[in-house]
């Protein structure tokens, strides 16, 4: 159950109407690096969840937070859409700076679709994608997961904050910023404590499959794939020598080569109406 208050969480003010950060905006909502993703992803994440009720419970906070953070910057959108309203019918001609920004530069759909309102789309008017959402039923995966996504929502606040002047959208992205910084060390912080203060013992993800069962030659080998069969470039390559991170192995480098054979094919299937002279022998010599 979801219960709402008609307050926004932190204050969202608008100096100067922008119909271009406006659109800007709209990365922040609908964007794979927006509020509508790790809403989404927290929420599954809780209602998938199995194991330790915390885990669910902190998850189900979260995703219920981003649905005020969407709020904000949908609000924050219609703000900066404002004054673009009157007159529309004359002022698609041109009569209208305002519209005339929309129509030509901006998100036309913010007129023809939203009427001058917030959309669950990115700054190219492309809608959310549901496919960007994960919730794999491994928590240790999932916080991985919600790291990058914070990571990548919180590089777009910043780069959003560094595009505007107007004073009311900085306040408001300052905000979305920290909250960002709190939920990056939030997810963790849940890492720390799946390895038990450790995180080699999260690792490799899952940990609950034995690693006897893996080709474990090949579990800690970096494969150097340059043609020109050089080692890799630099010093100190962390991943090439040294104890492997989760500390059950030490890391080696190898020049690629091939451990199978060429595949051989059979000839296509009748039913799948291939060309006559592709129903030939397909692995003849010539």
């Amino acid at each position: 159950m979801f219960y709402h208050d008609k307050k926004l969480q932190f204050r969202v003010r608008v100096e100067k109407p922008n119909p271009q950060f406006a659109r800007a905006l709209q990365q922040a909502i609908g964007g794979i690096e927006g509020e509508i993703r790790v809403c989404l992803q927290y929420l599954f994440q809780a209602w998938n969840s199995r194991g330790p009720v915390r885990y669910r419970d902190m998850l189900l906070d979260t995703g219920t937070e981003e649905i005020a953070h969407i709020e904000m910057l949908a609000t924050a959108v219609a703000l900066n859409l404002e004054g673009a309203s009157n007159d529309l019918v004359d002022d698609l001609v041109g009569k209208n700076p305002m519209v005339k920004a929309i129509m030509g530069g901006m998100d036309p759909r913010h007129y023809l679709s939203g009427g001058l309102g917030a959309m669950a789309a990115d700054a190219n008017g492309v809608p959310f994608n549901g496919s960007w959402v994960v919730s794999s039923g491994n928590t240790a995966a999932d916080m991985y997961a919600n790291v990058m996504a914070e990571s990548t929502g919180r590089l777009l606040a910043t780069r959003l904050y560094k595009m505007t002047d107007d004073a009311g959208m900085k306040d408001m992205l300052s905000f979305l910023i920290a909250r960002d910084t709190m939920h990056q060390n939030q997810w963790l912080a849940v890492l720390e404590e799946l390895g038990h203060g450790d995180l080699r013992n999260v690792h490799p993800i899952p940990n609950s499959f034995p690693q006897a069962n893996e080709q474990q030659e090949f579990s800690y080998t970096f494969v150097n794939t340059n043609i020109d069969r050089e080692a890799s470039v630099g010093m100190n390559r962390r991943w090439t020598e040294g104890a492997s991170i989760d500390g059950k192995s030490t890391f080696r480098e190898e020049f690629a080569q091939p451990f199978g054979e060429e595949p051989k094919l059979g000839p296509p299937a009748a039913e799948a109406f291939a060309q006559t002279e592709q129903m030939m022998d397909t692995n003849e010599k010539k």
